[in-house]
């Protein structure tokens, strides 16, 4: 036979009574649930021994330093031994008693959560354990309908990139609070497979100034195939729009419509980048971040990232940034030199091998001197060697060649082993962004494990379709999983009308839901949590008005409410 519904208190402790079974028969010894056959020979025996006056054994003692006997009435109740100087009684319950203390308790303070029932019950109760309330707890529909929903998202379809501008992304850091004359934005770009940004101030975020900011750094770096923002699919349109209509040869088309948690790349560089320049400006004390972007742009750019596993510098040119001399040289031996002349001398002094020269040192005027460019190491020599199927390539791979010109064409050595040198780099930087997507995915399956059909979960309902008053989640029965790994729920109300994916649900430990309980008409998010609540749900109710809340025209006024501090920022208001 199904099992019923949990809509009543019976159908509760019926099914916490199955649960208690299942605890008991999981513990081989376990003394601290007493059925009440036990419970009162207990107190039988716990009488017996503090009868005996001689002839006491070893039991008996044991017995007594742990229960003793209270008559309350004409009822006789096992209690733990009461030490001098303490008031509190402590009481034993037998297992035909816990459900309705739980309830009780529960009732009590509000429907309070674990910590708050254990120490309501413990105060008063010996033998009632922690799995017995969490045990409860999960059979409270009315909790489950008010906790709360983990935050972080879910990895679906983490973005991967095989080669250089094969995908890029825009965004945009909101500076108005701090604004440096006309400017008010930072526009971040970054180039999704080697992390490389480049940072550039706007004095607004118009298409037209976006476009013409991206245009100056495709004119250098290329144009990727795909444009990627969390700023909206019309901003990306217009944005391309203009730039095609700017440079007539492009093509280009929009990343898809994307949670900002699903971009998390340039995201994350947003933190790092506030976080950068807020260091730049303490140090500089100044408050013109525009002048410092440049110099933000080059300590992202030159510091180790984790999911490529080297600098975004070393990733694009396939060697380390190299700040003038300071690079190869240590600091004091530079104080002396102010020309290439006095260059030339201490490498020839030195015999630094670090450095090569252009041409031979015919005469001073000539000479120019130049640091060797590294190579690979033999670490990233090794990870070439056990690149998997996602990025099996070699150096004459069509993909990783198109860049850089044809095989054929005659070049010098160097730059031949420049060209090797880059396509190492980028090569194990796709296999460590595979890496990396793979451990967010393992992270992300451990946390929210894969629904089946038929389970109960409870959806997250937003602030502003729900009631001050009403609970912050709805209970609904999976009923079908979609290939796309996308679920389709019902509730008591109906089918709600869209597509659910795995992080915006929880799973919930007890069915309260069955197929026959769910209505066969579609209903949406906001209509259910309107039928669910008690008040008549969505709890918001805000205005925009900037002429003081004077007239009807104002929605609060209209519908003889006062204005909260939600309505028109806080400005001018006559319905307070």
């Amino acid at each position: 036979m199904q099992e019923q519904s949990i809509t009543d208190v019976s159908d509760m402790k019926h099914r916490f009574n199955e649960r208690l079974d299942e605890l008991c028969s999981s513990e081989a010894q376990n003394t601290q649930i007493l059925t009440e056959p036990q419970y009162l020979d207990l107190i039988e025996k716990v009488k017996t021994s503090r009868s005996k006056v001689v002839n006491k054994k070893p039991e008996d003692y044991q017995r007594l330093r742990r229960f003793d006997v209270m008559t309350i009435g004409e009822k006789e109740k096992l209690i733990v031994p009461v030490e001098e100087g303490k008031e509190q009684i402590r009481f034993y319950v037998h297992r035909e008693e816990i459900f309705q203390l739980l309830h009780d308790a529960h009732i009590a303070i509000g429907h309070g959560g674990r910590n708050r029932m254990e120490k309501e019950v413990n105060s008063k109760y010996k033998n009632i354990t922690r799995e017995m309330i969490v045990t409860y707890l999960n059979l409270c529909m009315t909790c489950e309908k008010k906790h709360s929903v983990p935050k972080k998202g879910l990895v679906v379809r983490p973005i991967l990139s095989k080669s250089m501008n094969s995908r890029c992304q825009v965004d945009l850091i909101d500076m108005q609070s701090q604004a440096d004359d006309q400017y008010k934005f930072i526009l971040v770009y970054q180039d999704h497979l080697t992390k490389f940004i480049q940072l550039r101030p706007l004095k607004s975020k118009r298409a037209e100034e976006v476009a013409y900011v991206l245009l100056d750094i495709f004119a250098i770096f290329g144009a990727p195939s795909i444009l990627q923002s969390d700023n909206g699919r019309e901003f990306a349109n217009s944005t391309i729009s203009e730039l095609c209509s700017m440079w007539p040869e492009l093509k280009m088309v929009h990343g898809k419509p994307r949670h900002s948690q699903s971009q998390g790349s340039v995201e994350r560089a947003n933190q790092d980048v506030e976080n950068m320049l807020c260091s730049w400006l303490e140090d500089n004390s100044t408050r013109k971040w525009s002048q410092g972007l440049r110099f933000v742009q080059l300590m992202k750019n030159r510091a180790h990232h984790s999911g490529i596993n080297c600098t975004p510098y070393e990733a694009m040119f396939g060697t380390k940034l190299k700040v003038g001399l300071k690079s190869f040289r240590p600091t004091d031996v530079l104080n002396n030199i102010n020309c290439e002349e006095d260059l030339e001398v201490l490498v020839r002094d030195q015999n630094n091998v670090q450095s090569v020269e252009e041409g031979p040192l015919q005469n001073k005027t000539e000479s120019h001197v130049l640091a060797e460019l590294p190579g690979p190491s033999q670490h990233d020599e090794e990870e070439l060697l056990s690149l998997d199927s996602y990025v099996q390539t070699d150096l004459h791979n069509k993909e990783f060649q198109e860049p850089f010109g044809h095989e054929d064409s005659p070049e010098e050595p160097y730059v031949k082993k420049r060209k090797a040198d880059i396509l190492k780099i980028r090569q194990i930087s796709a296999r460590n962004l595979k890496k990396q997507a793979e451990k967010m995915i393992q992270a992300s399956t451990s946390k929210f494990p894969d629904a089946k059909k038929g389970d109960t979960v409870r959806v997250r309902v937003p602030d502003v379709d729900r009631g001050r008053a009403d609970g912050r989640n709805i209970l609904a029965f999976v009923l079908e999983v979609t290939d796309a790994n996308m679920y389709k729920l019902g509730t008591k109300h109906g089918i709600l009308n869209q597509l659910y994916a795995r992080n915006q649900f929880t799973i919930c430990n007890e069915k309260f839901i069955y197929d026959e309980d769910i209505p066969q008409r579609e209903i949406s998010l906001r209509e259910c949590a309107r039928l669910s609540s008690k008040t008549g749900g969505q709890g918001y109710r805000r205005c925009s008005c900037k002429g003081g809340c004077k007239s009807d025209k104002c929605k609060c006024r209209k519908e003889k409410k006062l204005c909260n501090s939600k309505c028109h920022q806080s400005g001018s208001c006559s319905n307070k």
